[in-house]
């Protein structure tokens, strides 16, 4: 907007003031800067918050859930099996009868 005169620029700057209820010798607020600083504060005080939580709560929760699936081998026992699939060992216990036999009619010659 080009203004012909400056007096008619200065109408329009007034009747801008008057219009907007605001004054020239108050300041407006903060400028660009002062905000620019005081979010930076309040994101890097979030940051801090975000890094204790995931300290104090976080990684230690993860610790313990993890210990908790931790799979462990189980001790390895024998399996119960019912007599008539349980393997049978005859030849063994034969051996062993005989050789109790064999003894015993050696201890009977003698």
């Amino acid at each position: 907007m080009h203004f012909k005169t400056h007096t008619e620029a200065m109408e329009n700057i007034l009747d801008f003031f008057l219009y907007n209820e605001i004054s020239p010798k108050e300041k407006l607020g903060p400028t660009g800067r002062t905000i620019e600083a005081k979010l930076l504060k309040r994101i890097n005080a979030v940051i801090a918050i975000m890094r204790d939580v995931e300290k104090t709560q976080t990684k230690p929760t993860v610790a313990m859930l993890q210990s908790l699936f931790v799979m462990e081998e189980p001790n390895k026992k024998p399996l119960i099996v019912e007599k008539k699939y349980a393997e049978e060992k005859k030849e063994v216990r034969f051996r062993e009868i005989e050789s109790m036999r064999f003894t015993n009619e050696e201890r009977a010659k003698r």
